[in-house]
Order: structure tokens, then sequence, then C-alpha cells
């Protein structure tokens, strides 16, 4: 329990990042799981945008810190590499 007033501003702030954080994080793992899903589902052309939605997002959270840039990066390469496999697999199929 933070007793002078400093510390007590300080626990209103942190609590308030972590709110707007979390609900941040919430957002694009959604986004990164929609990409997947309808890759998934066979709608590449939704799997394109949702992907290009879900790259915005990751480039946001890597600026602000939320998650490493390295992480992003992988993550990004991951769902291009979803994307790829899916188009080349229903060219083959067709």
């Amino acid at each position: 329990m933070p007793n002078s007033p400093n510390a007590k501003k300080a626990l209103r702030q942190s609590q308030k990042r972590r709110v707007h954080n979390r609900s941040q994080r919430s957002s694009l793992r959604t986004a990164i799981k929609k990409v997947r899903s309808l890759v998934a589902e066979g709608k590449l052309e939704d799997a394109q945008t949702a992907y290009r939605y879900a790259v915005k997002r990751l480039d946001q959270a890597a600026a602000k810190n939320m998650i490493h840039r390295n992480a992003a990066a992988r993550t990004k390469s991951r769902l291009n590499k979803v994307l790829k496999d899916a188009a080349t697999s229903t060219s083959t199929a067709s």
C-alpha cells in the first residue's frame, strides 16, 4: 500500500497503463488469430486484408515497447509464411 503522495500517483498511473496495455495486447492477439483462422478457412483475400491490419498493429506495439521488435518481426514473418504456403497449396491444387 503506497504511503506517500508520489507513490499513490504512481500506483494510479500504473493501473491505468495496465488496463490500456492489456486491451491493446488483446486486440493484437485477436488480429493475429483472425489471420490464422481466415487462412484455415481458405479465405485468402480476407486473410490478406487481416494480415495487413495485423502487421500494422504489430509495428505499433513494437514502437511502443509493448512487445519486443524482434518478436513483432518474427510474428510477421510467420504469418506471411502461413499466407504464402496457403496460396501455393491453393494454386497447385487448382
